[in-house]
């Protein structure tokens, strides 16, 4: 009962950092897809430094298990292609789906819906998969500091220097080009002038 309700927490936490970083907005979505607004891939880069090194101090203090996944590269690279065109098409992640539902847009009931028809028809085809895309370029259970052979806190120093970098890259490039702004076009018509 006590993970349950760490899962909770953590997931309402998340939630709240989705809803206050603004990355459950249509034009944040639409620009990450388009490379110009980086707000979603700042958002979660910083996630992903602060979750590795979180998950690996509660690890090293005996506190959790880590359920490493084996590496499968067909299902990784078939799974990505999916993923990445469930979010071109619906604007949503799954979890900027809950989260916008959450904050009442009712248009991320659908990509939710859309999930979990794709969830069925994935559960439907696991047979299949597990005998063909699930076995192309199976590396096992590994992890980075395995295959390098080197402690996992000198991957997640690595990683959080590299992250920091690319965000002030990026905080660079933005800040020296113009905001681009999506034109609207009534019906039939040129661009609005705002």
């Amino acid at each position: 009962m006590t993970e349950l309700a760490y899962g909770f927490i953590t997931g309402i936490l998340f939630g709240f950092f989705l809803q206050k970083g603004r990355v459950l907005r249509y034009d944040k979505q639409l620009g990450a897809l388009r490379l110009a607004d980086f707000t979603i891939v700042k958002f979660m880069l910083s996630h992903i430094v602060v979750a590795m090194a979180g998950i690996y101090l509660l690890y090293d203090l005996g506190l959790v298990k880590l359920a490493v996944k084996p590496t499968v590269l067909g299902g990784v690279i078939v799974g990505g292609l999916i993923f990445g065109a469930g979010w071109g098409l619906a604007g949503y992640c799954p979890g900027t789906a809950v989260a916008a539902l959450g904050e009442g847009r009712l248009d991320a009931a659908f990509a939710i819906l859309g999930m979990l028809v794709g969830a069925s028809l994935y559960a439907e085809a696991f047979p299949w998969l597990k005998a063909t895309v699930l076995t192309w370029g199976d590396y096992g259970k590994i992890t980075l500091p395995q295959v390098l052979g080197v402690n996992h806190w000198v991957v997640i120093a690595a990683v959080a220097a590299l992250t920091l970098l690319l965000l002030l890259a990026l905080e660079k490039h933005e800040a020296a080009r113009p905001a681009l702004k999506l034109q609207q076009r009534p019906p039939g018509g040129a661009p609005r002038q705002e």
